[in-house]
């Protein structure tokens, strides 16, 4: 018999609403209560979830449709919500607002797939009864939405208060003052990372102080169960037998869908840590680089003893993937703010950063099998979103064709070098993709032990 997940999803009437400091506060009242919260982030955010992920303990998952689908949100869904007691899901932008001004993947769209009760978040600063015009339009704008509760945000005095409590058109579940303590600061690719500002961690106390946590336990108690597909058995090969798959794991590499991590691990590789920063050489069998922040630790990779062992290991055939920020660092160098920084050298390129956003939006693709990474070919699903471009060499050669999206360029991406790949596309891993990858692994592995 499958269980009933209690579950909501908390959603904003637009960005910039609050809807950040609601939900996360909401994750840290409810883990205060004792309960065990899994979060959710729809969209291709990497930030945010960092902030759900210290809060609740539990690793937070995007659900998004544009690159897993319907199907693949619900497993991973039902997957991270195991030994739950509530799943909390932060809904991106607006209600409504999915892929290009349609419905697609907006936060709407997932509610709709979970069956998840929504909690409206509304700014209510410098504007009192109109407010209502606002929610009663999100309420009747689609039938298939269930509205059950409004949070109003950054409110002012009493009287302010009482002037929008005049009326109700959706039950009230807070108020929640102007809290400009709470903020966390921002920089080019979003809020900071969890580990550089843990202001959110505080707004627990805020939300148990001025939410009604009984009335949304009971929403989420009463959500219907949704259709979930049965969990998929891990890889159950012994560990001696996986190949070891290094994952780059500081403040430079910080960028991962989880649900990628934990499809390789799945899928039969061994995940193991390590931190070019710090200088560390993973002992592995393949090596994956995240997007996140290495320009702003450019000083320090080019001085780790790590750069320079990267490139020998590239060298020597070992199967390495890097996305955005991988990327740039395995160029010959990184430029940013008039400095010229030397990376791993391992592909054939010089990453500039820019003033201007360079991209941004859903990728679609196939590599080919012209890549030293793996034979065949395997289609890809993703997002990219970079303050920099790459400078490739006349000889540069491309693993990655685009049919959406700007990748490197040309509707290129994957450039590439024996077995290493740098994309600009933060890839949504499937099935397919994860086999490719461990198979390369074992096969430089194999081909080692041999020497």
């Amino acid at each position: 018999m499958q269980t009933v997940i209690p579950r909501v999803l908390v959603a904003g009437t637009h960005s910039g609403c609050g809807k950040t400091t609601i939900a996360t506060g909401l994750m840290a009242a409810l883990v205060a209560r004792g309960i065990t919260v899994q979060p959710f982030k729809t969209g291709p955010d990497f930030i945010d979830p960092s902030h759900h992920t210290l809060i609740c303990g539990r690793p937070s998952r995007n659900l998004d449709i544009c690159m897993m689908g319907e199907a693949g949100i619900k497993r991973t869904f039902a997957e991270a919500s195991a030994g739950a007691g509530i799943a909390v899901i932060e809904g991106a932008m607006g209600l409504f607002d999915g892929r290009e001004g349609s419905d697609t993947a907006s936060a709407a769209h997932v509610a709709r797939v979970l069956g998840a009760p929504v909690i409206l978040v509304v700014d209510v600063k410098a504007v009192s009864r109109s407010i209502h015009a606002t929610i009663k339009g999100f309420r009747d704008f689609d039938p298939g939405i269930k509205i059950a509760g409004v949070i109003y945000n950054r409110g002012g005095s009493d009287r302010h208060r009482q002037m929008i409590a005049e009326e109700e058109y959706v039950p009230a579940l807070g108020w929640v003052p102007r809290q400009p303590d709470a903020e966390v600061k921002s920089r080019h690719l979003g809020l900071l990372m969890a580990d550089e500002s843990p202001a959110l961690t505080k707004y627990g106390k805020v939300i148990e102080e001025t939410c009604d946590l009984d009335r949304i336990l009971e929403i989420a108690r009463a959500a219907p169960a949704p259709d979930l597909p049965k969990t998929a058995a891990p890889d159950a090969r012994p560990k001696k037998d996986r190949p070891v798959i290094a994952v780059a794991r500081d403040a430079a590499f910080c960028f991962y869908y989880q649900d990628n991590i934990d499809r390789l691990a799945r899928a039969g590789a061994e995940i193991r840590q390590f931190s070019p920063v710090a200088g560390e050489i993973p002992e592995a069998d393949a090596i994956y680089l995240g997007g996140g922040y290495p320009e702003l630790h450019a000083a320090a990779l080019a001085r780790s003893r790590s750069t320079k062992a990267i490139r020998t290991l590239a060298e020597d055939g070992m199967p390495i993937y890097g996305e955005c920020g991988g990327l740039m660092y395995l160029c010959g160098s990184l430029e940013s703010e008039g400095k010229e920084y030397k990376m791993t050298g391992i592909l054939p390129g010089r990453a500039v950063m820019t003033k201007r956003l360079a991209a941004l939006g859903y990728v679609k693709g196939a590599f080919s099998g012209s890549a030293g990474l793996w034979p065949g070919t395997v289609a890809v699903r993703g997002h990219e979103f970079h303050y920099s471009h790459v400078e490739c060499d006349r000889d540069a050669r491309f693993a990655l064709r685009l049919t959406s999206g700007a990748g490197i360029g040309n509707g290129n991406d994957g450039l590439f070098e024996n077995a290493a790949i740098g994309t600009y596309t933060h890839a949504y891993f499937s099935d397919a993709f994860c086999k490719k990858i461990i198979a390369a692994a074992a096969a430089y592995r194999n081909a080692r032990e041999k020497k």
